[in-house]
């Protein structure tokens, strides 16, 4: 018999925590790619002419291995409440917003999904600055020593709290399809599991929705789709953040600040589309991917354990 869920605190905190771990676990798992992709996206003189294996080994060649996760603490300050934020909000959107697309549509999903990243991504987005400028840091030519040092130097030196926030419109606006797209296509590729093909992607688990739970293996392929899927339409803007938020450190690439428009128009006139405006999309796609598969299935796997309905109705 599936539960009868409800929205209170019991609901939110147990979300909250499931959200926090997924996001954790999943950014520390392509940690490594992570920091070669900002060094790519911002061109990095160090990188300009490197791929995905020849950055790992100059990074650990000529700083450390532990340096392939140089950003990594302030990520983790961040993606905590980040995840927790967004997947919490998702479940307290979709129910706002079942149904009004119709009873068969999955896109109260996209719209749940993209107000969801849209609310974490506006209450966390200074610790993304500062975790691009860790990152974006090579040895011998460090300019913050922490995070603590990163954010007062971005506030005092470079304008405030604005400062702090440059490149969130970008964001916000490839915040819109990246997030609305992996929820809708995790959700989507989930019943399309659940209702054709139950015998080989799910369990039985009376305590759902349904009845079923999708095992570990679907749900990593589920979210591994879904974030092919939204890195695919998001990607420039993505890079157009990246530009903006790594600007200030260096005299030449200032003029990357001025405006999300401009810096779009500067890098397709620089660098071309796909040079430029898809620069690094290769590892992007092999961080991703296994980035959005073991979120979700981390997320899915922290609900069960915390007795809380992972099912869908199928009828």
């Amino acid at each position: 018999m599936a539960l009868k869920e409800k929205h209170d605190g019991s609901f939110i905190a147990k979300n909250l925590l499931a959200g926090g771990v997924a996001g954790m676990l999943s950014k520390t798992t392509v940690a490594p790619l992570d920091r070669i992709k900002i060094l790519l996206q911002a061109h990095n003189k160090h990188h300009e002419q490197h791929g995905v294996v020849r950055g790992i080994r100059h990074i650990i060649h000529h700083e450390s291995f532990l340096a392939l996760y140089k950003g990594n603490g302030a990520q983790m300050v961040r993606i905590f409440p980040y995840a927790a934020t967004q997947f919490t909000s998702f479940e307290l959107f979709k129910k706002y917003f079942n149904g009004v697309f119709g009873a068969t549509s999955h896109w109260d999903k996209f719209l749940a999904g993209a107000a969801a990243g849209v609310t974490a991504v506006t209450l966390t987005y200074p610790l993304d600055t500062i975790r691009a400028r860790l990152a974006f840091q090579v040895a011998g030519e460090h300019l913050y020593t922490g995070i603590v040092h990163t954010a007062m130097s971005i506030f005092k030196q470079e304008g405030g709290l604005r400062a702090l926030y440059r490149g969130f419109l970008p964001t916000v606006m490839g915040m819109v399809p990246y997030a609305g797209f992996s929820f809708y296509c995790f959700e989507y590729f989930k019943f399309g599991c659940m209702k054709y093909a139950p015998g080989i992607t799910c369990q039985p688990c009376t305590r759902n929705t349904g009845g079923l739970v999708l095992t570990i293996p679907a749900k990593l392929l589920c979210g591994g789709f879904a974030g092919a899927v939204a890195q695919s339409i998001s990607y420039p803007l993505d890079v157009t953040r990246r530009r903006m938020q790594l600007a200030m450190m260096s005299p030449h690439t200032k003029h990357y600040a001025v405006s999300m428009v401009r810096t779009v128009r500067l890098i397709h006139q620089e660098h071309g589309v796909r040079k430029g405006l898809y620069r690094g999309m290769s590892i992007n796609y092999m961080r991703a991917i296994p980035m959005v598969a073991v979120s979700f299935s981390t997320y899915e796997l922290c609900k069960q354990l915390l007795q809380l309905d992972t099912g869908l109705k199928l009828g």
